[in-house]
């Protein structure tokens, strides 16, 4: 994890200047999430990065607790924050397993194009299961690479050997949607924003 928060902070910069990749995938994925928030909502979002997802879905919802793993990443997003005066939006270090979030204190978790990067996904779909209130709404979109073939794989562990790539977990999205029913979620939707490489979109609801 340590080499991962390493990783994250030295790109932080570049990162935040960077603009979004694909941007109609991107609206599709706010459109049908903001589906399944309300006004009264508590949300944690894992990987929330520079925070500017965090900060566009703030209006829907009463609080959002956006972590990353990165110290650099959650500087940038307070900074946004204080510059585009949303106050609803609580920006943290941690990890999913930090002991500050408390099990069944949140109405919804977000987690987008974060799954992927984890080395032991049912663990943590597991403890987004823990984290939420009965009947809470986990959305999340992850790229699963793992519904692709072998030459992508191997581009992307090339570009990690010259460390310009994280950790990558190899998902299929039937796969990921195992793990979440295997947690006791029941899958609500699914898309793909966008569909190559497939970047998986699944809303669970908790049983």
């Amino acid at each position: 994890m340590h080499n991962a928060e390493a990783f994250w902070d030295r790109i932080a910069p570049k990162y935040a200047q960077k603009p979004v990749k694909n941007v109609n995938a991107y609206q599709r994925t706010m459109e049908r999430s903001r589906l399944y928030l309300s006004s009264s909502d508590e949300v944690l979002e894992l990987g929330c990065g520079t925070g500017s997802t965090a900060l566009l879905l703030a209006d829907a919802v009463k609080h959002i607790t956006a972590s990353d793993i990165s110290s650099k990443m959650v500087g940038i997003a307070k900074r946004k924050a204080e510059q585009e005066r949303v106050d609803n939006v609580t920006f943290v270090q941690a990890t999913p397993f930090d002991e500050r979030f408390e099990p069944g204190s949140f109405d919804v978790v977000l987690a987008y194009n974060f799954l992927h990067l984890l080395n032991d996904v049912p663990a943590a779909v597991r403890r987004v299961a823990d984290l939420l209130r009965p009947n809470g709404v986990f959305i999340s979109k992850t790229v699963c690479l793992g519904d692709k073939g072998l030459p992508l794989r191997l581009f992307v562990r090339g570009l990690q050997a010259l460390r310009v790539a994280p950790y990558v977990n190899f998902l299929k999205s039937r796969t990921l949607e195992a793990a979440m029913e295997q947690a006791a979620f029941r899958i609500v939707e699914t898309g793909d924003y966008p569909a190559s490489p497939p970047n998986h979109f699944v809303v669970a609801r908790k049983d």
